[in-house]
């Protein structure tokens, strides 16, 4: 038998799949495992930033300066209940319930630890049922297939919104206060809830409504009992994510102030892109060698002159592979092989990456996965960035095919995508295309 299944069920593996699962009975079971003693939000609510999406503040960072993600997540897929444009009442309600979280919890503790943040953002599909519709400069596009190789179903819920908190008991919580399950959130009353305004998402195709996951030095290895992960348990106990490597790196992310809309009637807001992916990992690990990993994965020099230890903590802020990318065409025609971080780098802007990555691991299903989520300005940005990661000019004419040798495509399924505008945080609750007009 495995270690890691001889050695019983440790706190953070049940944690995870107590947020997996749901509920109040997981709730409960979870906080008998946790039991975390947080203080509770502030009164004040002036100094809670203007932008939903900045959370860098609150997270704690790496002997390097790396922002650390926190450890657990929760995606909420709902639907206005009501028909046509929303009332004022409905706003007023969500907006109550929105503040309701953020006194209850801290964004960030004394200790370092983030308490919980939140964001709540609309489709496409939400914006129909006004009759004038998005403005011109708001770029958010329906979803649809980015590579020749994808059919992922389109998630058009009306809003989706984002939980994220060290603690997987909290993320809980939020969610059950927040639909109307408790009346209290850690020692608060609530002031609203959701329920008679939102109700879980009907999704195309049987499409999850309440999606979790985690990322983390350990968690990948202690949750690598799924589909997609060899029987051998391959994942590195101190690897954050199932592919081995850390991400996440300062220099390869974009600031908030980069992703942040700049003008227009949502100033001060961002779109995000939400992919669930499939991650197939039994080639990736059990025939690959480390230095074919390497190479996929960041580029071809970086495999060649053994410039990555373990995870990669020892590539600091910045791993290089914008030097890399220069070398793209001359890698696939001689070695056959590019990398995932070296096409990428391709798409930069004054040296800047254009994307802000806040994507987490998941066993949603039973299935190793990825819930992919980025932010930027525009969703143009992801997808010119998403066609780097394709490579299709490269597989045209050298030895890197649409998937085989073309970066980590063909580890990867990409099931479904969602598109989404989140607003500056005065006009997160239901807004129209036009808010303050």
């Amino acid at each position: 038998m495995p270690p890691s299944r001889s050695r019983g069920v440790s706190r953070r593996e049940f944690v995870k799949a107590a947020v997996a699962i749901g509920g109040a009975s997981a709730l409960s079971a979870c906080l008998d495992r946790e039991d975390p003693d947080l203080p509770q939000g502030p009164d004040d609510l002036s100094g809670t930033p203007r932008r939903q999406h900045a959370w860098n503040a609150s997270l704690s960072t790496d002997d390097h300066g790396n922002h650390l993600q926190p450890r657990h997540h929760l995606l909420l897929y709902l639907d206005y209940a009501g028909d046509g444009p929303p009332s004022d009442g409905d706003r007023d309600t969500v907006e109550s319930a929105l503040r309701s979280l953020e006194r209850s919890y801290p964004r960030r503790t004394d200790d370092g630890e983030v308490g919980l943040l939140s964001t709540v953002g609309y489709s496409p599909a939400y914006f129909e049922r006004f009759d004038d519709g998005l403005p011109d400069g708001v770029d958010l596009p329906a979803p649809e297939p980015l590579a020749p190789f994808e059919d992922p179903a389109p998630d058009e819920p009306d809003a989706v919104v984002h939980l994220a908190s060290d603690y997987g008991s909290v993320v809980l919580a939020a969610e059950e206060a927040l639909l109307g399950e408790q009346s209290t959130l850690n020692g608060r009353e609530m002031d609203a809830d959701f329920s008679g305004v939102f109700e879980r998402a009907s999704l195309a195709e049987d499409g999850p409504n309440r999606r979790t996951g985690f990322i983390g030095a350990g968690l990948p290895a202690e949750n690598q009992d799924v589909n997609g992960v060899p029987d051998s348990e391959p994942v590195p106990d101190d690897s954050p994510l199932y592919m081995g490597f850390k991400s996440g790196f300062e220099g390869n992310q974009a600031s908030e102030d980069r992703v942040t809309i700049s003008e227009g009637p949502f100033a001060g807001g961002t779109t995000q892109h939400v992919s669930q992916i499939h991650l197939n990992l039994g080639q990736w690990y059990e025939q690959d060698s480390r230095e074919q990993r390497e190479a996929t994965m960041f580029c071809p020099a970086h495999a060649d002159e053994d410039r990555i230890e373990g995870v990669g903590d020892n590539l600091g802020t910045d791993t290089g592979v914008e030097a890399c990318a220069e070398d793209l065409d001359s890698d696939a025609r001689e070695k056959g092989v590019v990398g995932h971080s070296q096409k990428t780098a391709t798409v930069r802007e004054d040296g800047s990456p254009i994307i802000l990555r806040r994507d987490f691991d998941s066993t949603d299903g039973g299935q190793a996965g990825l819930h992919f989520l980025s932010l930027q300005s525009s969703i143009e940005a992801f997808v010119r960035t998403r066609e780097a990661m394709n490579g299709s000019d490269l597989a045209e004419d050298t030895a890197v095919r649409q998937r085989a040798n073309n970066g980590i495509l063909q580890y990867m399924s990409v099931r479904r995508r969602g598109n989404y505008l989140l607003p500056p945080r005065e006009y997160r609750a239901l807004p129209s295309p036009r808010p303050g007009e």
